[in-house]
């Protein structure tokens, strides 16, 4: 019986990116990384040319439990949001904490991940939609982006969006999987799309078309850590570093330079985010 083919797994280190990439969406307080520490990831993604990452805390609870784990970590802004899946077990003060949150910590700079998920369970779906509205107004209050997460639920998202009046204000729409029709409702609308490494398995074809249509300006970069790692490192867990590699495969579908790619997402990130 012939030994099964051992897989290059390369270091993103390797690959020469310059460190003006920026991490737009990772969760590196949720447990994964704690036998070696955020601290070894976070050098990893130095050296792998990410400049800033941003972490994404999923609730009031996670973000006063584990944002100390980022005190000595200057580069880490935070994003602040009850996921969706978690709207039927929110508390009725959680939107509250929040604002409390943004109001005392300058590193929190986004709303965030918030949206409609009906993968899982579309049964609550309304119960999803009052909190989606009750954060998208807070969002409006503090006045700092929206990033959003939709999962089959892509249309009753645009339309919350739409009645709250979020056509051209700051709005990432996170962990971007769609084709090139959603890709234009989204760019319509004034806002960014962030493509996470999906990007890069072969079946995406409608996601790789869409992106090589995209106008660079509009887009970010992600890692959606510890999930979706990128080929080569896919089904593995992912980390910040990785994103080198969701780069490369961006630029090969723009016909653009890594490097270019590289620094025009990370300036995108800072507009949006106002590093």
């Amino acid at each position: 019986m012939s030994k099964k083919k051992s897989r290059s797994r390369p270091d993103p280190a390797s690959l020469g990116l310059p460190c003006t990439g920026v991490e737009s969406h990772a969760h590196l307080d949720m447990g994964e990384y704690d036998e070696e520490g955020v601290g070894a990831v976070l050098d990893r993604a130095a050296a792998a040319g990410v400049a800033r990452v941003g972490n994404v805390f999923l609730g009031p609870a996670a973000y006063l439990a584990h944002r100390e784990l980022f005190a000595e970590r200057a580069e880490v802004f935070f994003l602040l949001g009850v996921h969706p899946c978690d709207a039927a077990k929110a508390s009725p003060g959680d939107v509250a904490a929040m604002a409390e949150a943004f109001a005392g910590d300058a590193r929190l700079r986004a709303v965030g991940e918030i949206g409609l998920d009906y993968y899982w369970d579309a049964s609550t779906a309304a119960t999803q939609q009052a909190l989606l509205r009750e954060q998208l107004a807070l969002t409006r209050e503090l006045d700092v982006p929206a990033v959003i997460h939709s999962r089959d639920a892509a249309a009753d998202t645009l339309a919350v969006l739409d009645d709250m009046g979020f056509r051209d204000r700051p709005l990432v729409w996170h962990c971007f999987g769609g084709g090139a029709d959603l890709a234009a409702a989204i760019f319509s609308r004034g806002w960014t799309l962030s493509i996470p490494g999906p990007v890069t398995y072969a079946k995406n074809t409608d996601l790789a078309a869409a992106v090589a249509a995209m106008d660079l300006s509009r887009v970010l970069l992600e890692t959606d850590s510890p999930y979706l790692a990128p080929e080569p490192w896919r089904g593995k867990r992912n980390e910040p570093a990785f994103l080198a590699f969701t780069c490369l495969r961006v630029a090969e579908l723009m016909g653009r330079d890594p490097a270019e790619v590289w620094r025009a997402t990370g300036d995108n990130a800072r507009r949006v985010f106002g590093l």
